[in-house]
């Protein structure tokens, strides 16, 4: 599990990766204003569980060789990965499928709503059409 705390230029946001057996899965949490550090680690006790918890979009994460690596190579890489700020692509892909699920979901929620909405008016206006034959 890891936590990468970053500001978005509008809000502090804490992105949770969580990798399980070459998936992961990747959660957004906003801060607001910029956070304290017992304001992360309240949050990484108290409420990383539920960010966790509703995760269901999963990323497939392609895992290098295990070849020994050249030591400057290597360095290299580190010194990368330290200037690299915010999160990793793979977990930016997660964000991104968590979000068209959830946009999809209220995309059927509002369909229903408004199917309901179009046959309780019509329902009503066959009753005042009814009320209205019988000469009420």
């Amino acid at each position: 599990m890891k936590l990468t705390v970053y500001y978005d230029g509008q809000f502090w946001v804490g992105v949770v990766e969580v990798n399980d057996n070459g998936k992961l899965k990747a959660g957004r949490y906003l801060f607001g204003s910029e956070p304290k550090d017992s304001e992360i680690l309240e949050f990484i006790h108290e409420n990383i569980d539920e960010v966790t918890n509703k995760l269901s979009q999963e990323v497939d994460i392609k895992t290098s060789s295990d070849r020994r690596a050249n030591p400057k190579r290597l360095s290299r890489l580190v010194a990368r990965e330290l200037k690299m700020k915010g999160i990793s692509s793979y977990a930016q892909e997660a964000l991104k499928l968590e979000h068209e699920k959830r946009k999809k979901e209220r995309q059927v929620f509002t369909r229903q709503q408004r199917e309901e909405m179009k046959k309780r008016k019509q329902e009503i206006r066959r009753q005042k059409a009814k009320a209205k034959h019988r000469g009420k």
